[in-house]
């Protein structure tokens, strides 16, 4: 099970935003499952189960920066080409001017925007998968990926605007 979801897990954290702690996050997530694995009810697949656990993973890594960072990260949101700000996991995967333009784009959301989107669209999770995954209901994962895109989309025509 590890070796068949370890690179969709750790693609999950880095798209969440756990940057250089992806792989903490990604382990602490397998460990986390193997322990509460009677919990697994098989309601939803395994993958949608454990990409739940690594989102609730990379959002506690989120909680453990802002308490212990709170002051670097509001620096590198304000100057997003700072080294602070420099995502080489990010920047590898996506390669490119037009997905570097979207990464850019898709940091300034707010974190549930940014997960739905990671989840339905970087990840290419079904609904079913993202409710699960997410621990959402239906709808919100509906409504939520519709704001979401839509603020997407203002932030890259900005972009568009601003870099030609």
């Amino acid at each position: 099970m590890v070796a068949r979801h370890t690179a969709s897990a750790y693609r999950t954290a880095v798209l969440l935003g756990a940057g250089s702690d992806s792989e903490d996050v990604t382990q602490e997530a397998f460990v986390k499952a193997y322990r509460k694995l009677s919990r697994y009810r098989g309601e939803s697949s395994f993958r949608s189960w454990l990409l739940a656990i690594v989102a609730n993973e990379t959002r506690n890594l989120h909680r453990s920066r802002g308490r212990r960072d709170g002051l670097v990260l509001r620096a590198a949101a304000a100057n997003p080409t700072s080294e602070i700000a420099e995502d080489g996991a990010v920047s590898a995967v996506l390669a490119g001017e037009r997905r570097t333009a979207l990464v850019e784009a898709l940091r300034q959301l707010p974190v549930r925007d940014r997960e739905v989107i990671v989840c339905r669209f970087f990840l290419d999770l079904t609904e079913e998968e993202t409710v699960a995954a997410l621990g959402w209901p239906r709808g919100t994962v509906k409504s939520r990926t519709s704001r979401a895109l839509t603020k997407l989309r203002g932030l890259l025509d900005h972009e568009e605007v601003r870099y030609g």
